[in-house]
């Protein structure tokens, strides 16, 4: 199995596409700007009010929505964090290490909101789930700091282990590492890809969040209220700390501080791979066109989505949930026995559906309609298989068994908006024209390129690829009469993010023609 981070750099934004076997698997946008309000991100905050019926507050921590806090997400040690941030706050405590801060009683866990937070009262809150359709951003006050192999808690004492490290010598041989090098008042979270690890890179790891820990704490006395008092690491760098390993085979930027940032980042968490980081510099092709990432863009968002052997998805969006429909298409033509057609085709649609929950970042309830099966076994099978291809899935989520009706439910967290991407074209053809489009635009093309090649010896054109295999079929085709005609060659390239009907000049340096 082949993994691929493929980064692509624009002027207002920086794409993020994973790639498996070749196959677009996760994509991701950070905006030129950042999000204001990303998962991770700690802010300094005010409580707006609490609400004893909701047994939660609101909280005002910059966004046109206030953030909402529930009881449960306070955390056991929200006292010591008050007492700490007000004494911070006053320029009191100037060790921010906790080896000599005296910590309070835990809080009662079925306790009351009005019992603990009062309005306008200051309070460190961490970004949990994004802000999505018309609610604010879900907050925690139990904060913690994520690393490579450690995630850090701070006023805690406790230390765990993944539950995804089956070996149990190999966790408790981390359990010791970590209770050894952790220091006083903080809690350590060990996470899967510590497995393995030495001591060195622990303790590296660790030391490193606990500077984050100090720099986000000196920034608490002259803070306003609200804002962000520590921001989660770069888009890029975030991905790698949570999905880098092994199969990772290639690592490949357009951008050149963006690759120099990756490649010192791998550094740190990764010196053997650094290798795999290469800088894209093609000017002709665009990086995601080289790995047709933007061809599978399209045919994989939107409505329906097309599956091997003519079987197709049907997903529907609704604020409740959301519906995926599998049709079997015209491979029920061909079928023999049904049962096994069914079960064939519920496979490759539990393959897919895996693959579209990451790529669009669905969350909530979603429920699948496979084709009936009778057999049970049948439906055991189509269970474990779609367990199978969901367990690379980061987020939390939860799968029940086919129904009777072949209905499987499945939840998934829900952190940020969902990835929607419109595919879909207007007919380019106006009815009201005797000329079709296409006709149209290659005429537009032929009176532009007159102009052009006056004063450009080499040009390049950029076509959908439809127009593009218009413009060079046939003998003598038409990019061969253009020659005849300007006694210049025009270089056609294909580009699969282009609309039908769009078409842009670009120079030998690649600067486009005006």
């Amino acid at each position: 199995m082949n993994k691929e981070l493929i980064i692509r750099s624009g002027e207002n934004a920086v794409d993020f596409a994973l790639l498996k076997d070749g196959k677009l698997i996760e994509l991701h946008r950070e905006e030129g700007k950042g999000n204001a309000f990303s998962v991770g991100d700690i802010f300094i905050a005010k409580i707006r009010k609490p609400v004893p019926g909701l047994n939660a507050a609101f909280v005002h921590v910059g966004f046109e929505k206030d953030a909402f806090l529930h009881y449960h997400d306070l955390g056991p040690s929200l006292l010591s964090y008050l007492k700490f941030i007000k004494l911070v706050s006053a320029g009191k405590i100037k060790d921010f290490s906790l080896k000599n801060f005296q910590f309070e009683n835990e809080i009662d866990k079925d306790g009351a909101i009005a019992d603990v937070l009062s309005a306008n009262q200051s309070i460190l809150v961490q970004v949990v789930k994004e802000p999505i359709s018309t609610k604010g951003p879900r907050i925690s006050s139990e904060l913690s700091f994520a690393g490579r192999y450690l995630v850090l808690v701070p006023f805690s004492d406790r230390v765990s282990v993944s539950q995804k490290i089956e070996d149990k010598s190999e966790k408790d041989r981390l359990k010791k590492l970590v209770h050894a090098i952790k220091p006083k008042g903080f809690g350590v979270i060990v996470r899967t890809v510590a497995e393995g690890k030495k001591t060195a890179e622990l303790e590296k790891d660790l030391q490193n969040l606990i500077e984050r820990w100090t720099a986000m704490c000196k920034k608490l006395p002259t803070a306003h209220h609200p804002s962000k008092v520590l921001g989660e690491v770069n888009k890029a760098s975030s991905i790698l700390r949570d999905i880098f390993n092994d199969t990772f085979t290639s690592i490949q930027i357009d951008d050149e501080e963006l690759y120099q940032e990756t490649k010192d980042y791998l550094a740190e968490i990764a010196p053997e791979k650094q290798k795999i980081v290469k800088l894209y510099q093609s000017v002709d092709v665009p990086l995601f066109e080289k790995y047709h990432i933007e061809r599978q863009i399209k045919t994989s968002f939107g409505r329906t989505v097309s599956m091997s052997k003519g079987a197709y998805l049907i997903i529907e969006h609704t604020e409740a949930l959301h519906v995926i429909d599998v049709n079997s298409g015209n491979r029920s033509n061909k079928a023999t026995n049904q049962e096994d057609t069914a079960l064939e085709v519920n496979l490759i649609a539990a393959a897919e559906i895996a693959r579209q929950l990451r790529l669009r970042d669905m969350g909530g309830i979603i429920v699948v309609d496979f084709i009936d099966m009778q057999n049970p076994e049948n439906r055991q099978v189509l269970y474990n298989f779609l367990k199978e291809e969901m367990s690379d899935d980061k987020a939390k989520h939860k799968i029940l068994p086919p129904s009777k009706f072949g209905l499987v439910q499945i939840t998934r967290q829900r952190v940020r908006p969902e990835v929607t991407i419109d595919i879909r074209e207007e007919n380019p053809n106006n009815r009201d024209s005797e000329v079709d489009a296409p006709i149209q635009i290659i005429d537009k093309i032929s009176f532009s390129l007159e102009k052009i090649l006056q004063d450009h010896n080499k040009v390049k054109l950029n076509v959908h690829p439809f127009v593009a295999a218009y413009l060079k079929k046939g003998f003598p085709s038409i990019r061969s009469k253009w020659f005849f005609e300007h006694k210049k060659w025009v270089k056609i390239i294909p580009r699969d993010a282009y609309t039908y009907l769009e078409y842009h000049f670009f120079d030998a340096q690649g600067k486009e023609i005006k």
